[in-house]
């Protein structure tokens, strides 16, 4: 039996969530599967996998093949980073605790540039939202110098009505 990890998909029309499965290759996308593995949701930024990490490492280890996509996700999250090391252990490069160190400070490393990322992106979405309130700002000081004219033009033209309408009674009373 050819062992496959790969997506099944879930979620409703334009908003795909998915499952990462352990599936025979003959069976259909969403049809029957060994075992449930994580889930994966590209609707979210960054995308939100997850991920029973030692179930995953073990299918990798046993020789299941993942799909092209899924392979990203387990190389995003680590899991062939500990099979490399695991290999290494089992070469006798180095032992188990020097392994666990050597991935603990690649998935620190990792961690901390998805928080940079994040970190980016609130502060651009930030600055878009002051450049947004400036701009509404500026609009809305020309419509208020709009008004003002007009307001002004207004009374112009009343005092000049009323002016006319008073020279025309003085000379009447003389």
């Amino acid at each position: 039996m050819a062992t496959k990890i790969r997506l099944q998909r879930g979620g409703r029309k334009g908003y795909a969530f998915y499952s990462i499965v352990i599936a025979d290759s003959r069976a259909p996308r969403d049809g029957k599967f060994t075992e449930k593995i994580g889930t994966y949701n590209p609707n979210t930024n960054p995308a939100t996998v997850d991920l029973k990490f030692d179930r995953a490492l073990y299918w990798v280890e046993v020789g299941a093949q993942p799909t092209d996509t899924v392979r990203n996700i387990l190389s995003r999250e680590g899991v062939y980073m500990m099979k490399h090391l695991r290999g290494g252990v089992k070469k006798g490069a180095f032992d188990e605790a020097a392994a666990q160190t050597k991935f603990d400070a690649w998935k620190k490393a990792k961690e901390a540039g998805l928080i940079a990322i994040q970190e980016k992106e609130a502060a651009a979405k930030k600055q878009a939202k002051l450049a947004a309130l400036e701009a509404e700002k500026k609009v809305n000081a020309t419509i208020a110098a709009k008004v003002a004219e007009k307001k002004a033009a207004a009374a112009a033209a009343a005092t000049a009505e009323e002016a006319p309408a008073e020279e025309a009674e003085a000379p009447a009373e003389a």
